[in-house]
């Protein structure tokens, strides 16, 4: 793939400096390339280099900052308040031991930029100094809820994090909020512990794919929300059916065991002592949070919210598995409520396949196995009717053909028939004429 990056780079870089005038490569030109076809700034320079020119440097990074800008302005809320939102105080989490607490506004934003307040109708971004919301990071989604400060409302939709601080993204219901503000937060609990669950079962599935794939599985990204969840990892090969059901039933082994999922905070040596394995994409700093699921079956550091027993999942079942990228497959199961109606759905499926073959679950099957038997020798059938009745139809066809200079020509339009038997037909009225 890089070959074929380079060769078309090359092949437009060439054209660019063909109608170069002096000596250095504008940045828009830089820009293109890497943008457009992949191709990287250091080599354009090099290739520069060789033909001592130089490249726009600054130009080039004046189109990064332009694009960056294009991509902040098309995010969801129409601004990256991730990168714009600059609060000093950190926000207490409070979201391990409690879905609902107190809290105070502390700042307000409502097109990336500060206010004092936020009026009925207005979306925006709401920071606490205290809250129960859980921030998305480790491929755990944001909570979502509302924030009551007296007769004021705020849906929260999502909640992400900036530095220390916790960001809560929204909609003011009624009402009007106003910094300074005390709020009652309260997350939805039922989207929390659903999403709770998913979390925790990546972490089984997780130590499930190291015993059954090997050691070199290492998660390479995730997302977890209340109705499923996603699992990329490494890997070489397509999982096979077999090693899709070990999975599901070394899993489901740990949560029939209903063993407690123990948290611990300790700093990162110990952490690695004990085994624990760091999640791909997440940042940790001097104390960390161990978490422990099993009997000696899951260590790692994660930071996110879990279920209190691995037998509060209840059931996992994988619904798709493929490849993502060069080396790297992804698995997407369901746990809980949504695994129960996938699998009650299927059920629903074999149901209403047994009525059609007028059989049973217990002999659909057999059923299915005599109706495909008995399709196929009815296709054999209509092959040999077919076959009878063109050339019966041979005989009338080569009567009608007709001569042109010294050649027999037919031509003729024949209805209903199959490519095999036209071509059985020609045949025989090859030989006739």
């Amino acid at each position: 793939q890089f070959a074929k990056t380079l060769e078309q780079g090359l092949r437009i870089l060439e054209q660019d400096l063909a109608q170069l005038k002096g000596n250095v490569v504008p940045g828009d030109v830089v820009f293109k390339l890497y943008d457009t076809y992949g191709f990287p700034m250091d080599l354009t320079a090099d290739i520069a280099r060789e033909r001592e020119l130089t490249i726009d440097e600054a130009g080039f990074e004046r189109e990064m900052d332009a694009q960056r800008e294009r991509a902040r302005s098309a995010s969801a809320f129409g601004m990256d308040y991730n990168s714009l939102v600059k609060v000093d105080t950190a926000t207490d989490f409070l979201g391990y031991e409690a879905t609902e607490g107190q809290g105070k506004i502390i700042a307000l934003y409502k097109d990336g930029q500060s206010v004092d307040q936020l009026g009925e109708g207005e979306e925006g971004v709401v920071v606490l100094d205290r809250t129960p919301f859980y921030a998305e990071s480790g491929g755990q989604v944001g909570d979502s809820g509302y924030l009551q400060a007296g007769a004021a409302r705020f849906d929260v939709r999502d909640t992400t994090k900036t530095g220390g601080a916790f960001l809560h993204h929204g909609v003011v219901a009624n009402g009007a909020l106003v910094i300074g503000s005390p709020v009652e937060a309260k997350v939805d609990a039922q989207v929390q512990h659903a999403t709770s669950l998913n979390h925790s079962a990546t972490h089984l599935l997780h130590e499930a794919l190291r015993q059954v794939l090997g050691d070199h599985v290492q998660q390479k990204g995730s997302l977890v929300d209340s109705q499923r969840l996603r699992f990329d990892f490494s890997h070489f090969e397509a999982v096979k059916p077999e090693q899709i059901k070990a999975l599901e039933d070394i899993v489901n082994r740990e949560v029939r065991k209903n063993t407690p999922v123990e948290t611990e905070i300790t700093d990162i040596e110990t952490a690695k002592r004990k085994g624990a394995m760091a999640l791909f994409g997440e940042k940790y700093g001097d104390t960390v949070r161990v978490l422990s699921m099993g009997v000696d079956f899951s260590v790692e550091l994660c930071g996110g919210i879990h279920a209190k027993r691995t037998g509060d999942i209840s059931l996992f079942k994988i619904i798709s598995e493929g490849g993502v990228a060069s080396g790297v497959r992804r698995i997407e199961a369901v746990t809980g409520e949504a695994a129960l109606a996938y699998l009650n759905a299927a059920e629903e499926q074999v149901k209403e396949a047994a009525q059609l073959v007028k059989g049973n679950r217990d002999n659909l099957i057999d059923k299915l196995s005599a109706v495909l038997e008995r399709n196929r020798q009815l296709e054999k059938q209509l092959e040999q009717l077919q076959a009878k009745a063109a050339s019966a139809a041979g005989d009338d066809l080569s009567n009608a053909a007709v001569e042109v200079k010294g050649a027999k020509v037919l031509a003729a339009r024949l209805d209903g028939q199959d490519g095999k038997a036209l071509l059985a037909l020609v045949d025989q009225l090859k030989n006739k004429l």
